[in-house]
C-alpha cells in the first residue's frame, strides 16, 4: 500500500509521449468496463438460476461448478466501491458500547471522521484523543478497520479518510505533497490540541513535517505523542526493490507512463491523476501467482460449499480491489522528494519554501514501529526518525521492531493487535502521565521476543 509499489506500473506504449498516449488508455479503460456490464449481468442472472433450491442442478457438481464459474467472472470484471467501515460497537472496559461514524471537517480531498463512542457510564481509564493518518497510496481508509477497531477499546479514535481524485472536480484546484502538510496542519488545530498522531506508512513523511513545522511555531495544537509506523523517512536505508526501481527511473518516467487525466463523466473530468486501476495492477502483478491460486481456491470453495473460506476470501479482496486515483502532483513530488532525492534525510526538504527542520521537534515523544519482514519500508527507514529529531530528549523516544511480521503486519492482524498496539498506547499514557517510558519497559536491552526496544 505504499505509495511505492511502483514495480507492477505498465509502461505505456509508445515512448515519452505523455498524456498524448496515457489519456486514451484510462478512456479504453472505462470503454471496456462499461461494454461488459450485459455480460456481468448475465454471469449473475445464470449464478442465481443454478443456485436457486427450486432448481435440480443446483445440487449436483456440475450446477454448482456453473454458479462457482460465473460469479468468478462478475467479482474478477467487477468495479469495487469504498467499502464500508463496518464498525458499529467496540468493547470499553467489559461494556459494549455503540459507535457512530460521522464526518467532523472537510476539504477537497480528504474527510475527517471520528468514530464516536457512547457510554452510559464513563470509563475509568484515560481515554486519549488519538489522530490516525491513513495513506493516500492507492487503497481507502478501510484498509486499516483493524487498526481502527484496535484502538478503539481505550481512545478517542479519528481517521483521515481521503477522497478518491476523480470524483473530485477540477475546479477544486490541484494537491500536492505541500497541500497533504497544511491538511494535517489543519486538522490538529481543528481537533483543538493534546491530540496524539499515529502515521501509517507512507504519511509518516509528511507528519513528520508537519510536526517540525508547528514545532517551529511554537504552535500550542502540536501533538504530545507522534507514532511513525513502517514509513519511509529514509529510503537509502536497506532498500527494497520499490525504492530501487523508484531512485533507478526517476521522476520523468513516472510522469510519462502512469499520469494521466480523469475521462468523462467522472467528477473529476480532465484532472491529472495516477489512476487506480494502474495501481492495481502493480499490486496484482508483484504476487500474480498467488491471487491466482487464492481464486482457484474461491472456485474451489464455492463448489464444494465452503461458505466460511469463500467468503473470509470475499472480504480481503473486497478491500483488496478497491482502489482509487491519486492526484498527479501529490503523487509525483512523494516519489521525487521521499523516493528519488531522499530530501527529508539531507535536510534538504522544503514546505511551500520553507525548510522543513526535525531538529526544532522539541515537545512531541517518537515512537517508531517497524516490521522484521517489511518489503515496502525497509528496516531502518523508519527508525531513522530519531537521527533527525536530535532535540526530542531520549527518554521521550522509543522504538520497536516486530518480529515476524511485513508491511502490513506493522498495523493489522493478530500480532499487531497482541503485541503492537498495546505497546503504542502505553506510550501515549505513559507520556501524558510524564512517567516516561517504564510501562513499555524502556532499560531493557530486549523483550521476550527478543525484539529490539530502547530509547533512541
Amino acid at each position: 500500500m505504499a505509495i511505492g509499489e511502483f514495480g507492477g506500473a505498465p509502461a505505456v506504449a509508445g515512448g515519452d509521449h505523455g498524456v498524448l498516449v496515457s489519456t486514451p488508455l484510462y478512456w479504453f479503460y472505462e470503454m471496456s468496463h462499461a461494454a461488459l456490464n450485459p455480460s456481468r449481468a448475465w454471469a449473475d442472472a445464470t449464478r442465481l438460476f443454478f443456485k436457486n433450491p427450486i432448481n435440480p442442478l443446483s445440487y449436483t457438481t456440475y450446477g454448482k461448478s456453473i454458479a462457482a464459474a460465473c460469479e468468478l467472472f462478475e467479482r474478477s470484471t467487477r468495479r469495487y466501491g469504498r467499502p464500508e467501515w463496518r464498525i458499529d460497537s467496540t468493547m470499553v472496559g467489559g461494556e459494549r458500547v455503540p459507535v457512530r461514524v460521522s464526518t467532523v471537517w472537510e476539504r477537497p480531498f480528504c474527510k475527517l471522521l471520528h468514530f464516536e463512542r457512547t457510554f452510559e457510564h464513563s470509563p475509568r481509564r484515560p481515554q486519549p484523543k488519538l489522530l490516525i493518518v491513513a495513506p493516500m497510496s492507492g487503497h481507502f481508509a478501510t484498509l486499516l478497520r483493524g487498526t481502527v477497531e484496535a484502538f478503539l477499546p481505550n481512545h478517542d479514535v479519528y481517521i483521515t479518510e481521503w477522497v478518491d481524485a476523480r470524483m473530485v472536480p477540477i475546479a477544486a484546484g490541484p494537491f500536492d505533497l505541500d497541500d497533504y502538510i497544511d491538511y494535517v496542519i489543519s486538522i490538529l488545530h481543528a481537533l483543538g490540541g493534546e491530540t496524539n498522531i499515529v502515521a501509517v506508512c507512507q504519511p509518516s513523511v509528511p507528519v513528520l513535517a508537519a510536526v517540525a513545522l508547528m514545532e517551529a511555531d511554537n504552535d500550542p495544537y502540536v501533538p504530545p505523542t507522534m507514532t511513525l509506523m513502517g514509513g519511509p523517512i529514509d529510503t537509502r536505508i536497506n532498500p527494497t526493490a520499490v525504492n530501487e526501481l523508484a531512485e533507478k527511473r526517476g521522476i520523468d518516467w513516472f510522469r510519462t507512463h502512469v499520469i494521466t487525466k480523469v475521462p468523462f463523466p467522472n467528477p473529476g473530468f480532465m484532472r491529472d491523476v495516477y489512476p487506480g486501476f494502474l495501481q492495481l495492477n502493480g499490486f496484482v502483478s508483484m504476487n500474480l501467482d498467488r491471487h491466482i491460486e487464492a481464486h482457484k481456491q474461491l472456485f474451489l470453495n464455492l463448489v464444494r460449499g465452503d461458505g466460511d473460506s469463500a467468503q473470509k476470501h470475499k472480504e480481503f479482496y473486497d478491500e483488496y480491489l478497491a482502489v482509487m486515483d491519486l492526484a498527479a502532483e501529490f503523487y509525483l513530488q512523494t516519489v521525487d522528494t521521499v523516493f528519488v532525492k531522499h530530501q527529508l534525510p539531507k535536510g534538504e526538504m522544503t514546505h511551500r519554501g520553507r525548510l522543513v527542520d526535525p531538529s526544532r521537534i522539541k515537545r512531541v515523544a517518537l515512537l517508531t514501529i517497524e516490521g522484521e519482514f517489511d518489503d515496502i519500508s525497509g528496516v531502518g527507514q523508519t527508525e531513522a526518525a530519531h537521527r533527525l529529531c536530535v532535540n526530542i530528549p531520549a527518554d521521550r523516544q522509543a522504538h520497536w521492531l516486530q518480529h515476524g511480521v511485513g508491511h502490513y503486519g506493522v498495523f493489522n492482524g493478530s500480532r499487531f493487535r497482541a503485541e503492537i498496539a498495546p505497546r503504542i498506547a502505553d506510550f501515549i499514557l505513559s507520556m501524558s502521565d510524564k512517567s516516561l517510558l517504564s510501562r513499555i519497559g524502556v532499560g531493557k536491552r530486549r523483550s521476550s521476543n527478543g525484539a529490539a526496544l530502547h530509547t533512541a
